[in-house]
């Protein structure tokens, strides 16, 4: 049990051990929830890039805070109901109840930590605290991510009982580091979740099916080299898990966006506060208005209009928040503008456009097809 395990280790060591899709995997799925913001959310596109920037946070807490770790998974499969029956207990207090604290905590309390977290959230939208709402945005989106690792929700974690030892690392940081570019997502339609509790057991039980998969691309890449440490193993590793791998990133994505969504919905879909510490944005100003044609293979037309005299930045990010292009960079004086782009050796793929004033920002995703 992880946390037995944690009482031998070092809390620094474990750290990295429970790391769950590492700081790289965990930056991605919270980035790229905001593809699956509608009109309706675009209030949340500020949030962007902080999300991802906080999305490891709750796993830097394991070193300071010894009750940070249970949160991170569950061994679901050391209780005995689920095995007969493939549910637990929907409640903390009710599994409790049945087996007692220590056992409890000891196997992890990852779905009931996420069911937390997002109560907070909706805490924070309905006394309209928008900065603390972020962060416990950028941490359920780290155990919704937990959630979608399937080696998070086993006793079997890092593979002692199968001969597949090491493989949790070598799963979800070693070749996510690797083969991120190869996890495209282009967002997907919102909806709002009625019975919160029900949908993350649901996508808690889903993933469960993935441990075996997970446990025999390791030991198939193994018998293609018995060097973990490999070329050979990492690519035989990938090709075997790449598919239901990338379904899980993207799936853990858009289960945060609809969180998020109906979070805010519950606290009655408040408008957005005043200035964050974390953008120092007030109002919406300059404007983004239309990118057409999105998606496009060739060259787009960007429309933006600026109310008065301002000085702003307009540029092309990737997914991983590297800037590709700068098409506006300084003094503008008060209009509306349309300017063209087109591309310059860039792949396929999802792109962000960004206008930021310093007051205001705004980002809309873009989809090229060369």
């Amino acid at each position: 049990m992880k946390k037995q395990f944690l009482l031998i280790g070092s809390l620094i060591s474990l750290s990295f051990v429970l790391m769950s899709w590492g700081s790289v995997g965990h930056f991605k799925i919270n980035h790229d929830c905001s593809l699956s913001f509608d009109p309706q959310m675009s209030i949340f596109h500020v949030w962007t890039t902080p999300l991802a920037d906080h999305a490891s946070d709750a796993d830097y807490r394991k070193n300071t805070d010894p009750n940070e770790s249970p949160r991170h998974f569950i061994d679901i499969d050391d209780y005995p109901e689920f095995i007969s029956s493939g549910r637990i207990a929907s409640t903390l207090d009710s599994l409790v109840f049945i087996h007692g604290s220590n056992y409890v905590y000891n196997h992890g309390i990852l779905p009931y930590a996420t069911r937390t977290t997002y109560d907070s959230l909706r805490n924070c939208f309905q006394r309209g605290d928008w900065d603390k709402a972020m962060l416990f945005a950028s941490d359920l989106g780290h155990y919704v991510g937990d959630g979608h690792m399937p080696l998070h929700i086993t006793a079997n974690y890092n593979g002692y009982s199968t001969g597949n030892d090491g493989i949790h690392s070598r799963y979800e940081s070693t070749m996510i580091s690797a083969n991120i570019a190869q996890i495209l997502y282009t967002g997907d339609t919102v909806q709002f979740i009625t019975d919160v509790n029900k949908y993350i057991f649901n996508y808690i039980y889903y993933n469960y099916t993935y441990v075996d998969s997970v446990l025999l691309a390791d030991t198939y890449a193994q018998s293609v080299s018995s060097n973990t440490s490999s070329s050979q193993y990492k690519l035989a590793l990938w090709n075997r898990t790449r598919l239901f791998t990338v379904m899980l990133f993207k799936n853990a994505s858009h289960s945060l966006a609809e969180l998020i969504y109906t979070a805010w919905v519950n606290a009655g879909s408040p408008a957005y506060g005043q200035a964050s510490v974390f953008n120092n944005f007030v109002t919406v100003s300059p404007i983004l208005k239309q990118v057409s044609p999105n998606p496009f293979s060739s060259g787009t037309q960007i429309q933006y209009t600026v109310p008065e005299n301002a000085i702003i930045s307009l540029k092309i990010s990737d997914v991983n928040g590297k800037i590709i292009s700068t098409l506006k960079n300084g003094f503008v004086p008060k209009g509306d503008y349309t300017l063209e782009w087109t591309p310059q050796n860039i792949k396929s793929g999802v792109y962000y456009l960004i206008l930021n004033s310093g007051k205001t920002q705004q980002t809309r995703k873009i989809v090229y097809n060369k």
